[in-house]
């Protein structure tokens, strides 16, 4: 069937994906966009899955600092070899990054990262919240919000500023399926002018 080369531009677009990988999901999925979509993620989850064990040990440290000089972030972004490092596509991945960082301001990279005792302390609120519910529903309720909690601290988890509609995982795991090499979102800081220092002993 013939495809349409602004629908290809446009699911381009949307995940990240190379264009003949759009064109062949659009032609698979016989020009019906959401599926393609769907098609494209699951290519794009099992090449990251392959690759996840491959170590990554290049990539670049990018800055971002916001307009008016008063919000800045460091972000290390790994991948595995200096020519994709050099790649505009994996730059301009890591430019997304600070930006996301800048504009969503999490906590962590991933859930794992989040202390135990985060974790505790946020399912205690949740359950104080809802203390007269049965037992069984202040635990679906506190999961639920649970989840939502990792949507908002955790980077890979948050909704994408620049495309909500897919998360920085989702992000992410396009542009491991476009490079097709290991790449990890290793570290970030973000410094906001006037935000209060951490206490210091002596």
């Amino acid at each position: 069937m013939t495809i349409d080369p602004q629908d290809v531009a446009s699911l381009r677009a949307k995940t990240g994906a190379g264009m003949m990988d759009c064109k062949n999901a659009l032609v698979e999925a016989q020009g019906d966009a959401a599926a393609a979509e769907v098609l494209l993620r699951k290519k794009g989850i099992a090449i990251a899955g392959k690759k996840a064990s491959r170590a990554a040990n290049e990539g670049c440290i990018a800055s971002y600092i916001h307009h008016g000089s008063k919000l800045g972030v460091l972000v290390e972004v790994n991948c595995e070899s200096d020519f994709v490092a050099r790649n505009e596509g994996f730059r301009e991945f890591v430019k997304d990054i600070a930006q996301q960082i800048a504009a969503a301001n999490p906590s962590y990279v991933k859930r794992e990262d989040v202390p135990a005792e985060v974790i505790a302390r946020e399912k205690e609120i949740y359950a104080a919240q809802v203390k007269d519910k049965p037992p069984a529903a202040i635990e679906k309720i506190c999961a639920g919000k649970l989840e939502k909690f990792y949507s908002t601290i955790c980077l890979l988890e948050q909704p994408f500023v620049k495309n909500p509609e897919i998360t920085i995982k989702d992000h992410l795991t396009a542009k491991i399926a476009a490079l097709g090499e290991n790449i990890v979102i290793r570290r970030f800081v973000r410094w906001q002018m006037g935000e209060e220092l951490p206490s210091q002993s002596a």
